[in-house]
């Protein structure tokens, strides 16, 4: 038996269609993570009329499979709202009002095709989260799918670290029998006179904020297997590969994420832990002096410098073209995915891009998604706080929900730094982690069912 089917005992918690051994939801999912992570987003399947990847023609199989179960009782898939699936539902159906807006007026063909392209993606996405959130019906799966999440992000940063130590870039090698790569962007810069690297991501940017985003799922797993020899060792050298992945970056907005991430987690910790996180952080950045002397140091002077860097003040020059563009389509925006770059001005950042592709709606719509997910994750903890005698599982429970809210936070800071929805890893990872949220809800509900209702 593999690292990804140990859980530990208190978590093999199935007896019938969750059972480890039974191909289900989080096996799909599983497969879905690895072709998403490892391999380059730049990679799209030969013979289709759209260029999709193959993760993204599994998402849509995904969302066949959901929309299947959902008209059957005898598959095992989850029924019934929950703040995460009703949010999903509405930002399906803001993206069909967009979408029939802008077919009422006129769009440039290349425009057209590239927001039909978008509004596939997109519907993918949404699959994926809805196929978490109802498929993974036991704690089990959901750690399944999250060991397989953090063992894939440490692979990526595995090939970051190859192209930060050795400028060695893995990624033309990971092209498998039948895709080909539909660009040829480099995926190793500078700043600096430092190397800014990518791993499988598209940009340093994606690639830092991936990190920041998988590393509390990391250090949950490896807290969790903690005292476990073998197994606890190899989840806290995925937090290390992690880590120094975000470093490797050479990216603000890494730093922005992983302080929001930090921000969650010491919040929401005792007071031994708190100790033990301020530590630890202490140790890696001297570790990281040691490997890679004045990186440290690089990271300061991206914020002192902050304000004669010509990356902030490209940031911000185009908000007079983005205030005509939203004004034109306040409500239902210009179009999912027609404002692209190169044809025109990128704008590094999501919450203006979203404000003119999907207007005001699907900006609210969006916000909603992740609230949603961490309402969720909050009412998990709430659980755990009233009913410890009902779970066993209470203080891991807790904890994997105190991590999927750090890990989604990240979010918030950098949906303002960077392009975040053109970012395909990224985005994958970001309705992954809403539809655990709901799934864990699911999860802890059922336990707690009887009990609440007493209550």
């Amino acid at each position: 038996m593999s690292l990804l089917d140990r859980a530990p005992p208190w978590l093999a918690d199935d007896g019938g269609p969750g059972s480890p051994r039974s191909a289900d939801a989080a096996t799909i999912l599983g497969f879905f993570v690895v072709l998403q992570f490892l391999l380059p987003p730049r990679l799209a399947l030969n013979g289709l009329p759209l260029s999709l990847s193959a993760a993204s023609l599994i998402a849509l199989g995904l969302g066949a499979l959901w929309l299947s179960t959902q008209m059957t009782t005898t598959l095992g898939a989850a029924k019934g709202r929950t703040p995460v699936r009703t949010m999903l539902f509405v930002y399906f159906c803001v993206l069909l009002a967009s979408y029939a807006s802008s077919a009422f007026r006129y769009l440039p063909a290349d425009e057209r095709a590239n927001g039909d392209h978008a509004m596939v993606t997109a519907f993918a996405l949404i699959a994926v989260g809805l196929a978490v959130c109802d498929g993974v019906r036991s704690r089990s799966r959901l750690y399944f799918l999250l060991r397989v999440m953090v063992v894939c992000a440490s692979g990526v940063a595995v090939v970051g670290i190859l192209q930060y130590l050795f400028g060695f870039d893995l990624t033309p090698m990971l092209r498998p029998p039948g895709m080909h790569f539909t660009s040829s962007e480099a995926v190793v810069l500078e700043r600096w006179g430092m190397r800014r690297v990518s791993g499988t991501t598209v940009h340093p940017i994606e690639f830092g904020v991936f990190c920041a985003m998988t590393l509390p799922l990391a250090v949950h797993l490896a807290s969790t297997h903690r005292g476990k020899g073998r197994r606890s060792t190899f989840w806290w050298v995925c937090v290390g590969l992690i880590a120094v992945g975000l470093m490797f970056s050479v990216s603000r907005s890494a730093i922005l994420a992983v302080g929001a991430v930090a921000a969650v987690l010491f919040a929401g910790s005792a007071g031994a832990r708190r100790l033990r996180m301020i530590v630890a952080s202490a140790g890696f950045l001297v570790f990281i002096q040691v490997v890679s002397p004045g990186l440290p140091r690089t990271f300061v002077n991206l914020f002192r410098n902050a304000g004669s860097d010509s990356s902030v003040s490209w940031r911000t020059h185009d908000y007079e073209t983005a205030q005509a563009l939203i004004s034109d389509h306040l409500v239902l925006g210009r179009g999912l995915g027609t404002w692209y770059a190169p044809k025109h001005t990128v704008f590094d950042n999501q919450y203006l891009l979203t404000l003119v592709d999907i207007g005001v709606v699907g900006l609210v719509a969006i916000l909603a998604i992740l609230a949603a997910a961490i309402y969720s994750s909050l009412g998990v903890m709430l659980l755990c706080h009233r009913f410890p005698a009902r779970l066993k599982t209470a203080p891991t429970d807790r904890d994997l929900a105190l991590s999927l809210i750090a890990s989604i936070t990240a979010m918030l800071p950098t949906y303002a730094t960077f392009d975040f929805a053109a970012c395909a890893t990224v985005s994958s990872l970001s309705f992954l982690l809403i539809g655990m949220s709901g799934a864990l809800l699911r999860i802890v509900r059922a336990d707690t069912a009887g009990w609440t209702n007493a209550a």
